[in-house]
C-alpha cells in the first residue's frame, strides 16, 4: 500500500505564504470598496448645510430668569412674657390680625398653682379666684397674618417658648446670579409663578437688592426682592418660585432666530446672505440689540422680509444604491424633501 506524499517544510512555508497574500488582498479589496461607496454615497445623497430663514416684525422681551422662594418681608416671633401654661388660643395659622390684638390667654407659673388649688376646693372657690387673678394675654405686635402657632392648650411653656410667628407680607425673593445682578434694577416689573400652581401668573416689583452675596458650590447669586402687585391666597411662606424679570421690552423690530446667527472671532456678529447671482450665501456683518434667548433684535444689516441663511442640521438622504456593508431595511431611498428645497439652489 502507497502511503501519500508527505508535504516538505518549504512547501509548507510557501503555502502559508501565499494564504497571507489572498489575506492582505482581501482585506485592501474590502477597504477600498467601501471607500468608493461612501464617497458615491456622499456625491449623491449630501444635501447643502444652508437652511433658510425669513427675518420678521414683531415683539421681544429681554429678561432675566431665576428662581427663588416666598417669604415673609417681617417675620416677628411671639413669645411669652412669663413662664407658664396656656389656657386659651384665640387664632389659627392663617388668620389675619391687628396690632394690638389678642393672640392668647396664659397663666403664670403662680396663677397655674393657685387655680390648681382652688379648682380641687369646688366651683366656687374656682371662680372667685378667677375673678380675682385674670390670666395674662398675648398680644399681636403687629398687622399682619399668623404663618406659625407653635403651642397648644394647656401647654406649659416658658419665655424662650415660639408662641407664633407672624407676618407682615408675603414677598418673593429670587436668587440672581452674579452674572446677570449687574442687569436687575429696582422698579422693574417681574413675573411669578409658583412650583405648586404652575398655571397662575403674578406680577410683582424689584423693591430692593440685596449687596452681600451668596456662595453655593462656588456659584455667588445675590438676593433680589420683589414685592406682588397683589398677594394671591395661594402664596404661602418657603413656597418656591420661577421669576421673570423684564429688563427691556420693544415692539414691532425685526427679528431673527439666535440660530441663524454666527458669532465672530473679533467679538461681531454676521448672518449668511445670497447676492444677486451667487451660488452660495455668504456672510455679512449685522448689529443686534435686545434677546430673548430664543431671538435677537436687527438693528442693521437684515430688514424686515429678508431671507438669510444659517448651517443647520440636515439629515444625510439614502442614494438610489445601498451599501454592501450594512443592512437594507423597508424605509430605505425614501427622501424627505421640504427640508431641503430652499436649500438646493447652492448645490
Amino acid at each position: 500500500m502507497r502511503r501519500a506524499p508527505r508535504l516538505t517544510t518549504c512547501s509548507a512555508c510557501r503555502l502559508e505564504t501565499e494564504m497571507k497574500k489572498i489575506i492582505v488582498i482581501a482585506a485592501v479589496l474590502l477597504a477600498a470598496g467601501a471607500g468608493w461607496w461612501f464617497y458615491s454615497h456622499k456625491k449623491v445623497s449630501g444635501k447643502s448645510p444652508f437652511q433658510p430663514v425669513t427675518a420678521r416684525r414683531g415683539d421681544i422681551t429681554e429678561i432675566v430668569d431665576t428662581t427663588g422662594d416666598v417669604e415673609p418681608f417681617n417675620r416677628v416671633v411671639v413669645k411669652p412674657g412669663v413662664g407658664g401654661r396656656v389656657d386659651r388660643l384665640l387664632v389659627e395659622e392663617g388668620d389675619k390680625v391687628q396690632r394690638g390684638q389678642i393672640l392668647a390667654y396664659l397663666s403664670s407659673t403662680d396663677r397655674v398653682a393657685i387655680m390648681d388649688a382652688a379648682r380641687a376646693k369646688g366651683p366656687d372657690e374656682l371662680a372667685k379666684w378667677e375673678d380675682t387673678y385674670k390670666p395674662t394675654p398675648v398680644l399681636s405686635p403687629l398687622d399682619g397674618t399668623v404663618i406659625l402657632r407653635g403651642v397648644v392648650q394647656g401647654q406649659t411653656i416658658d419665655t424662650a417658648t415660639q408662641m407664633f410667628a407672624l407676618s407682615d407680607d408675603l414677598i418673593v425673593v429670587a436668587q440672581v446670579d452674579e452674572s446677570d445682578i449687574g442687569r436687575i434694577k429696582e422698579k422693574q416689573r417681574a413675573v411669578i409663578t409658583l412650583d405648586a400652581y404652575p398655571g397662575k401668573k403674578t406680577e410683582g416689583t424689584v423693591f430692593q437688592i440685596l449687596h452681600e452675596g451668596v456662595s453655593v458650590s462656588n456659584v455667588i447669586t445675590y438676593n433680589v426682592k420683589i414685592r406682588p402687585d397683589r398677594v394671591p391666597a395661594n402664596f404661602k411662606s418657603e413656597m418656591s418660585a420661577n421669576i421673570k424679570v423684564i429688563i427691556n421690552r420693544k415692539k414691532g423690530v425685526v427679528l431673527l432666530p439666535i440660530t441663524a446667527i454666527t458669532e465672530n472671532p473679533d467679538g461681531t456678529r454676521s448672518v449668511y446672505k445670497r447676492a444677486e447671482g451667487a451660488k452660495k450665501p455668504e456672510p455679512v456683518k449685522i448689529t443686534t440689540g435686545i434677546e430673548d434667548g430664543e431671538n435677537a433684535e436687527i438693528l442693521s444689516g437684515v430688514d424686515e422680509g429678508e431671507t438669510v441663511y444659517y448651517r443647520g442640521y440636515v439629515p444625510q438622504q439614502a442614494s438610489a444604491s445601498s451599501s454592501p456593508f450594512m443592512p437594507s431595511g423597508p424605509g430605505a431611498g425614501k427622501s424627505s424633501t421640504a427640508t431641503n428645497r430652499a436649500a438646493r439652489r447652492f448645490q
